[in-house]
């Protein structure tokens, strides 16, 4: 080999070679960097000894120069895994560096990403009229698809982010980005380009995210181009902040490894759009990933799928057997043997195949894989037995499933919509810990940072949907172990609560996993919240889309074939911005409820605001109380929360309480931030400067009165490997801090719902099953009397069944979840019709008088269930206040149920006088008195129609009838039916 040429000569020698080597917009692209490129020309013969040379290491830049050789990039980006990479740019040379047999690679990276308060408080800056001038001439000539009118919004936030890069850049190069910035927008967020370039073998692929996985996504999307045996020459990638999360921006300049182009007819291109979208569910932290994806032994949607598998095998099997199917072990089954894995991904396929599979295919692969999973055997008894279980259970999803968006390429999630039957199939061993009820519908979401299902029981149904956010290992096991239980039980309870409304009861109950998150990494785990719902939200009306009862999107292969209307309501983890995302996306998407898929949005009747579940849970409180001789409105009572100030439910409560009780007197508030007890009632004054606006960790404990005090769950300190809490005191003479361990502080926090002392217990907030039947003695104190006389249970499932048996038993007066809190769910009901029958103007201009009359409707409904139950108690002494609660639950959906088959048989009487009578008395008063609205009532669709009589006739047959009347009337038609009238 020659020596370097050093000096002045070998300097000219190496510009030289830069010039010829190097494509003209590496220079472009390191303008800004002079003593970068001083370095590389001086010292480019060094990299005949060195692998690299530093070009430049600073705190948010790191330039290097090296020579390229396989997995040099992966190297790198190993390296700054755990850093926000803001900017990357990869390069080549296109022959061989001089005197060498390799190329050179010259690698940039940028670490200076922007917060997004820095880009909406940027709103007001405008980027110089040269350079918008210039971009706006290129969108002009090269994109006449772009849509002008949000080029200074799409400008700014890139001037915000980087706006050295808008300033060196090219114009055409800012323009592109900009149009790729608008198709990921328009495009929901996912949007994969290919661009053959004029006069080369090189096609640029354009790719753009919202609000990408975070750390590892620009390896895990190198590693897909290296999989796929493609050479990126040249890539751009910036990664900015839109004012409410990331998007990534890549452009990567790319060819066959074996020098020819890529077209958008290939095959690889196919796959490369398949593996670059998948990015979106396949995490890079799963062994299938690390152990099987990476060293091409199985493809990454085969191994989304598995994981899809294994996630739903083990919430099936492990709610009523936690120790023997826990995650490790369902997960080890899989990963074990990979053979077993794939040849279930086979019959998924086969299955849901949108090219067409026929069924005599499918049924002999169907055959002998149930062949192989009974005859699995390795010699080892215990673990051929739990595998084969685990592997059965797994050829029930796929058998059960309907259909799924699994084949919908630029999908962010994935959707199962399962026959329930599969229950049934599992086994009773699998299903003994539920509710005996049978789900009308069952649908299993996957996605890659978090799992759960959507369970309906009756074809048109609503009900919240709750995200339960784990931060740590223990609490993901402990969530996701009974997180099947947990969903059916709320959504069984749910069904319970909705007898009064059309709908019948669901629940969707997904789980997030931020475990690998650190507490100062909050803004992330907001990140992934989002990107959670925003990608199940796509896979629900990637499936529920319908045309004519069929899936809509052909790539959906449809079993089930009928509309099927759901409405959803926000719960736990569920913010303002995703309420309006999912109504968005739900009308421009086409699904048949429009904007009418979810409750509480601006266009709605948001639950916090107007507080419509304490609305009734107060007018529970209130008639039962009152029953006990207590009235609230007027005698002093002591009452305990959980649930905090800021909550929907128990804010409210507080607020309606404190403007209608002035003698009461509140012992006990306990949010997720903090617990206050106070003997003499919580300051009321204090209380009402942060009910609805702050945490409780926000109450100043300088307002405490003597013998009170708070436990403070935020704020926590270390001392050495301890972690310590803060409590605070109030004595003779004034406020004692303290800090306790942790086992103190929850010892203390945890016993304080069953230990206090108060009139009334209004559990408003808190996991479920607190309250169950290892520690409902702890309830009572120590003369043997409840802590409580009355539970008016705000939160749902917070008492087990069998606790709320035994207090009551014990005198304990408890109205149930499905009583005392349903008129959250009536208000989303009428939300619902609202959104069916005005415009949203109409609905805007009318908003105040129509929230009006639905607070009058909740009103009613809860004392006149609330009375009824009281009444019946009273006749039966011996009856409990929640099985009365059942009962009528039982009663009305029963009635509806039969009405409702009844009105689908002879749907000709629903528009008659006395049924539509029926039907307008079901609306509130603004829609029945309004002749243009009423008018409208005609164009519902008929299901709807059918259920809202079947909603009003069945409720107040148990409501407003007299049971024994009733009995006496069906005799007497009976015989007159039967014996006539003689």
């Amino acid at each position: 080999m020659k020596s370097p040429i050093t000096g002045k000569k070998g300097e000219n020698a190496n510009v030289h070679w830069l010039k010829e080597q190097m494509n003209p917009y590496f220079f472009i692209s390191m303008k800004d960097e002079p003593g970068a490129l001083a370095l590389l020309e001086k010292g480019l013969g060094t990299l005949r000894e060195n692998r690299r040379l530093i070009l430049a290491d600073r705190d948010k830049t790191f330039i290097m120069a090296m020579v390229n050789a396989p997995g040099t990039l992966y190297d790198s980006l190993r390296r700054f895994q755990e850093r926000d990479i803001s900017y990357a740019m990869f390069t080549h040379s296109q022959g061989l560096m001089p005197g060498m047999e390799q190329a050179l690679e010259i690698q940039r990276f940028e670490f200076d990403r922007k917060s997004n308060e820095e880009i909406v408080g940027g709103r007001n800056v405008e980027v110089p009229s040269p350079i918008r001038r210039k971009i706006v001439s290129e969108l002009k000539s090269r994109f006449p698809a772009f849509d002008l009118k949000d080029l200074d919004r799409l400008l700014r936030i890139l001037w915000l982010n980087n706006e050295n890069y808008v300033r060196i850049s090219p114009p055409i190069r800012v323009a592109r980005i900009l149009q790729l910035l608008q198709r990921g927008n328009q495009q929901g967020g996912l949007y994969l380009g290919l661009e053959q370039l004029p006069g080369g073998r090189e096609s640029r692929i354009l790719f753009a995210v919202g609000n990408p996985p975070q750390k590892d996504f620009l390896f895990q999307v190198m590693e897909v181009f290296n999989r796929l045996s493609l050479a990126v020459n040249r890539a751009y990638c910036l990664t900015v902040s839109n004012g409410v999360h990331p998007y990534f921006l890549g452009t990567f300049y790319v060819l066959h490894r074996d020098g020819e182009p890529l077209a958008k007819e290939d095959q690889v291109f196919t796959r490369l759009q398949q593996e670059l979208y998948n990015t979106q569910i396949l995490s890079t932290k799963s062994l299938l990933y690390r152990d099987l994806v990476m060293n091409s032994l199985m493809n990454g949607e085969d191994a989304s799928l598995i994981s899809a598998f294994m996630a739903f095998c083990h919430t099936s099997l492990s709610h009523n057997n936690p120790d023997r199917f826990d995650e490790s072990e369902v997960k080890s089954a899989f990963h074990s043997h990979p053979e077993m894995a794939l040849q279930l991904v086979r019959l998924f396929r086969t299955r849901f195949d949108p090219t067409g599979t026929t069924e005599a295919t499918y049924a002999t692969m169907l055959a002998e894989t149930k062949r192989e999973v009974d005859e699995y055997n390795t010699g080892h008894k215990h673990f051929d037995e739990l595998r084969r279980t685990i592997f059965r259970s797994c050829l029930v999803f796929i058998t059960h499933t309907l259909k799924t968006n699994f084949f919908v390429l630029e999908k962010q999630a994935l959707a199962f919509r399962l026959d329930p039957a599969y229950l049934a199939a599992l086994g009773p061993e699998f299903t003994a810990d539920l509710p005996q009820a049978i789900p009308f519908r069952i649908t299993f979401f996957f996605s890659r940072f978090g799992f759960g299902y959507h369970i309906g029981f009756s074809d048109i149904a609503r009900g919240g949907w709750r995200t339960i956010i784990a931060r740590n290992d223990d609490d993901f096991r402990a969530a996701v172990s009974t997180l099947f239980r947990e969903n059916f039980v709320l959504a069984h309870t749910q069904h319970l609560k909705n007898k009064d409304i059309y709908e019948g009861g669901s629940k969707l109950v997904m789980v997030l996993n931020v475990s690998d998150l650190s507490p100062r990494e909050r803004e992330m785990e907001t990140w992934r919240l989002y990107k959670l719902q925003y990608g199940i939200i796509n896979a629900f009306l990637d499936i529920f889309i319908t045309d004519g009862g069929i899936a809509s999107d052909p790539r959906v292969k449809d079993y089930y074939r009928e509309d099927e209307p759901i409405e959803i309501g926000p719960d736990e983890n569920m913010h303002d911005s995703m309420i309006e995302t999912i109504a968005r996306l739900s009308a421009q998407r086409g699904y048949m409820l429009g904007i009418g898929i979810i409750s509480s949005k601006k266009v709605g009747i948001n639950h916090k605001e107007y507080g419509v579940t304490s609305t009734g849970v107060v007018r529970f409180a209130e008639i039962t109380m009152e029953d006990l001789g207590i009235k609230m409105g007027r005698d002093p009572f002591s009452v305990k929360f959980t649930g905090g100030p800021n909550g929907d439910v128990a804010g409210n409560a507080m607020r309606i309480m404190l403007d209608r009780c002035p003698r009461m007197s509140i012992r006990l508030i306990l949010d997720g931030t903090a617990a206050l007890f106070d003997p003499s009632g919580a300051d009321r004054n204090e209380l009402s400067r942060i009910v609805l606006k702050n945490d409780l960790d926000a109450f100043d404990p300088a307002a405490l009165h003597q013998g009170g005090f708070m436990l403070f769950r935020t704020g926590s300190r270390k001392d050495g490997l301890k972690e310590l809490y803060r409590k605070v005191r109030k004595t003779e003479t004034g406020l004692a801090e303290e800090w306790i361990s942790n086992d103190e502080f929850h010892r203390e926090f945890d016993s304080l719902p069953f230990t206090v002392e108060a009139d009334l217990f209004i559990p408003a907030g808190g996991r479920p099953e607190t309250i169950d039947r290892d520690n409902w003695q702890q309830y009572f104190l120590a003369d043997g009397r409840p802590s409580s006389r009355v539970v008016i249970e705000g939160a749902n499932s917070f008492l087990t069944p069998e606790a709320r048996v035994q207090l009551q038993q014990k005198g304990v007066i408890i109205m149930r979840d499905a009583s005392a809190n349903k008129c959250g769910v009536i208000s989303s009901s009428y939300e619902i019709i609202a959104n069916l029958l005005l415009t949203e103007q109409e609905f805007m201009e009318h908003k105040d008088r129509y929230v009006s009359d639905v607070l009058q409707i909740l009103e009613k409904r809860a004392a006149d269930e609330a009375r009824i139950i009281l009444k019946r108690h009273r006749e039966d002494p011996l009856l409990l206040y929640t099985e009365i609660s059942d009962a009528l639950s039982s009663e009305i959906n029963g009635h509806y149920t039969r009405l409702f088959r009844y009105f689908q048989s002879h749907p000709e009487l629903c528009l008659q006088p006395l049924f539509r009578k029926a039907i307008l008395n079901h609306l509130p008063r603004m829609l029945r008195e309004e002749p243009r609205y009423r008018q409208r009532v005609k164009k519902l669709p008929q299901k709807y129609l059918f259920a809202i009589l079947a909603a009003e006739i069945g409720s107040s047959l148990v409501y407003e009838g007299d049971r024994d009347e009733a009995f006496a009337d069906a005799v007497r038609l009976h015989l007159l039916r039967t014996l006539g009238h003689g």
